[in-house]
């Protein structure tokens, strides 16, 4: 259960926060929400896919992480392996409120990140905010655009008709098997079949580069499954 409060100095100027990857930590999830503004460092480390909020039936888009439910093969008792870590997994424990008509930054205090004695500290002994709360403040306000854009980006998908379900049966080196199912992806032949007129607003919008990297990542999705096989060989 999460406690999420109001960031403030006066309660959490002791506050430090453990920005180390790992299980343990709260970041063994098999897939993490993205946004169009990151897809370009996203597409060189993990599959895009997009996933349906069954509350409302919006989809939204997704950096595959691992094969099955609470698995991330990114992690390593080393840490992270990739040099680029999700916006949504990056800011934890913190999450952006409104309060009146100002956004404001929230913590998680029954995060597992959140210490008093390891981890970057996020206010000077003045009461300012230290360089990593700053930058912690900016992707914040990156991801509260991003939502936005997304929201953007799959109507135009919905409008032309390309997403599609997927679903992928694997069969590991040492004769395991498990299906991929619960994710959608861009059918490629429907987006050959669009008008110029389509094509050209898609452009104009700036999502069609946004597409063609959600294309390009699915070669990562061969990448995942060596992930698999080789932790599964270690084991």
């Amino acid at each position: 259960m999460t406690t999420t409060v109001l960031l403030n100095h006066q309660q959490h100027k002791k506050i430090k926060i453990i920005t180390r990857k790992s299980a343990e930590l709260g970041d063994a999830q098999m897939a993490a929400y993205t946004f169009v503004s990151e897809f370009r460092q996203i597409q060189a480390h993990y599959p895009i896919l997009f996933q349906k909020d069954t509350t409302n039936g919006q989809f939204f888009p997704v950096a595959l992480l691992g094969l099955e439910p609470h698995s991330n093969l990114f992690l390593s008792s080393a840490g992270w392996e990739a040099s680029y870590v999700p916006l949504s997994i990056e800011r934890l424990p913190f999450s952006i409120g409104q309060q009146h008509d100002q956004r404001v930054i929230h913590i998680d205090m029954s995060s597992p990140k959140v210490s008093r004695v390891d981890g970057e500290p996020l206010f000077s002994e003045f009461g300012e905010f230290t360089p990593y709360l700053e930058r912690v403040g900016q992707s914040l306000e990156l991801l509260h655009q991003g939502v936005q854009e997304n929201a953007h980006f799959v109507a135009q998908l919905l409008e032309g008709n390309l997403l599609e379900s997927l679903s992928l049966d694997i069969e590991l080196n040492n004769g395991e098997t498990t299906q991929l199912t619960g994710f959608y992806t861009i059918n490629e032949d429907k987006l050959n079949s669009l008008s110029d007129q389509q094509l050209l607003k898609l452009q104009h919008e700036g999502h069609l580069a946004a597409i063609y990297f959600v294309l390009a990542s699915h070669s990562q999705l061969l990448t995942l499954i060596d992930r698999k096989n080789r932790q599964t060989q270690k084991v």
